[in-house]
């Protein structure tokens, strides 16, 4: 009979007993019921562990969700076409939905579109879903649509993307939930490119974004610019399920310790992306877990190429001799990422070149193009931040190395709070700090096309702008991989940019916040963590 009865045991049983949990049974009261029932200890044993854990899996509304990033600035905005950080990117993925998003695996998953489809990667109809509505209670239409996406060809906008939306060149409403986007030149990567964080819709004609009127789970109640965000759930969001928190506040604390003891002192829930050396502040700690993400980001060191010194390629070249790329690794990131080879398609990605090997650490190559470059004995100035994720251990690792061969070089540690508006881009030799992008089109085109918005080095190559169009138009993807791969060697030989490694990202949490995942989009699963997790009871 016992034998029988677990056999049997079905899912509607099992039902029962999570029921019976949910109004507070303890594990013997379960086990005398199963037993009763016929079901032997052992199996029953079982039975109440698999319920157990089903209800620790089930979502559960409620709570006041904190999450502490790490940079943040009186530039912090609302419009996702301007968005330029992960706290923007948290904050515009809370408020506001894209046509298309991915998955934890990488795979393109429809969001606001039910389908995005070409039968020539030129011209691409977009079908909308019915009845999603703004915060406002507007109807989703594909005007608002085509108006989002065609602000970011407005020079007067600023968009962070507009070099990647030049390729947009028509739009046509065919009706209200279905519009045609009509591209220069064939692009495979529409799809995913829309899923970028940019590429949210907002309502059409808006030019106020300070009420955040989208149409994502949760609705505006307060922002400050560098201060904090402050949002509430969206009981009339489209899903079907979620969001499961009550409300969302999201803030920054760039020191990376300040923000580790913060979530251990219980004052926030998420201290995003914290430091390897702050790890281990958590490593061992009950009631908090450390989630970690594939090598889908890295730090950079940037010398300017229109410059000095950095207009000075033996400069450069001695600087990617000097770059010890192993011991940073090691002990600046705590053996948590990759070797990187001075290009930035992230490891995994079916166009990256394996087969560029990183420059090797050679103390005396260097030398000698500093020599050649007639910089040694001068004090160079590098600028470096916490807000660059490991930037100033980074640094301290380069500068003792060229300090060993005579390269006086003058690390310049400068605060957080404004490094992006200040320091980024703009100081001759600096750090960065890029998120994964999924597709070499969208890397290229922000980081290393003569136009590009984020041109950290100011790497300027006609043949690489025309190569970067071929690729793009190329439905051949043998050939396309075999252009990607021979722009990643330019990169790597000609750019001022040294990426050492890519970083395993690490967020830290309270255990009590289930339903967190990794995604290819970033760190907090892919700055959209508010709308997945939930608190257990």
């Amino acid at each position: 009979m016992t034998d029988l009865r677990t056999t049997n045991w079905t899912r509607a049983d099992d039902a029962v007993v999570e029921c019976a949990i949910r109004r507070g049974a303890t594990r013997r009261e379960l086990l005398q019921m199963l037993l009763a029932g016929g079901v032997a200890m052992s199996a029953g044993g079982v039975i109440v562990g698999r319920a157990t854990k089903a209800i620790a899996a089930s979502p559960i509304t409620g709570g006041h969700l904190k999450a502490a990033g790490f940079t943040s600035s009186t530039a912090d905005t609302l419009d996702p076409a301007k968005a330029s950080n992960s706290t923007d990117y948290s904050r515009c993925s809370a408020v506001y939905s894209r046509l298309s998003n991915l998955d934890r695996s990488g795979a393109v998953e429809m969001e606001l579109a039910e389908s995005i489809e070409s039968t020539d990667g030129k011209v691409w109809t977009v079908k909308l879903r019915k009845g999603v509505t703004f915060h406002d209670g507007k109807q989703l239409t594909s005007a608002d649509v085509i108006y989002s996406l065609k602000r970011h060809l407005d020079p007067n906008v600023g968009s962070k993307v507009n070099a990647i939306a030049k390729q947009m060149t028509g739009f046509k409403a065919l009706d209200d939930l279905t519009l045609e986007i009509t591209l220069a030149d064939a692009n495979a990567d529409l799809p995913t490119i829309l899923a970028l964080q940019h590429f949210m819709i907002v309502a059409e004609g808006t030019a106020d974004f300070s009420k955040g009127n989208g149409t994502g789970p949760f609705v505006l109640e307060n922002f400050e610019p560098g201060v904090r965000s402050l949002m509430r759930r969206n009981d009339h969001y489209w899903k079907s399920k979620g969001p499961f928190v009550d409300s969302f506040e999201f803030f920054a604390i760039s020191d990376d310790s300040s923000r580790v003891n913060a979530l251990l002192s219980g004052d926030i829930h998420v201290a995003a992306a914290i430091n390897p050396r702050s790890e281990r502040l958590v490593e061992g700690r009950p009631g908090f877990v450390l989630s970690k993400s594939s090598a889908n980001s890295y730090t950079n060191l940037n010398m300017r190429l229109d410059t000095t010194p950095g207009q000075n390629s033996d400069f450069v070249a001695g600087m990617k001799h000097l770059v010890n790329r192993e011991q940073i690794l090691r002990a600046a990131l705590r053996g948590r990422g990759e070797i990187g080879n001075d290009q930035p398609i992230f490891p995994g990605n079916p166009y990256r070149n394996d087969d560029l090997k990183p420059k090797p650490y050679d103390p005396e190559k260097a030398k000698f193009y500093f020599n050649k470059a007639g910089v040694l004995g001068q004090s160079i100035p590098v600028i470096a931040s916490e807000a660059a994720n490991s930037a100033i251990d980074m640094a301290m690792i380069i500068q003792a190395a060229g300090a060993e061969i005579g390269m006086k070089l003058d690390v310049q540690r400068v605060p957080s709070d404004g490094y992006w508006d200040k320091y980024w881009l703009k100081a001759p030799i600096h750090f960065g700090n890029i998120n994964y992008r999924p597709t070499p089109d969208i890397l290229f085109s922000l980081l290393y096309a003569s136009g590009a918005p984020w041109n950290e080095s100011h790497y300027k190559s006609d043949k690489f702008d025309k190569m970067l169009i071929e690729a793009r138009g190329s439905l051949d993807q043998e050939k396309r991989k075999a252009i990607y791969n021979e722009m990643q060697v330019m990169i790597a030989d000609e750019a001022g940019t040294i990426i050492p490694a890519y970083l395993t990202g690490i967020d830290a949490i309270t255990d009590k916040l289930k339903g967190m995942e990794t995604n290819p989009l970033g760190g907090m699963m892919g700055y959209r963590m508010a709308e997945h997790v939930w608190f257990e009871s």
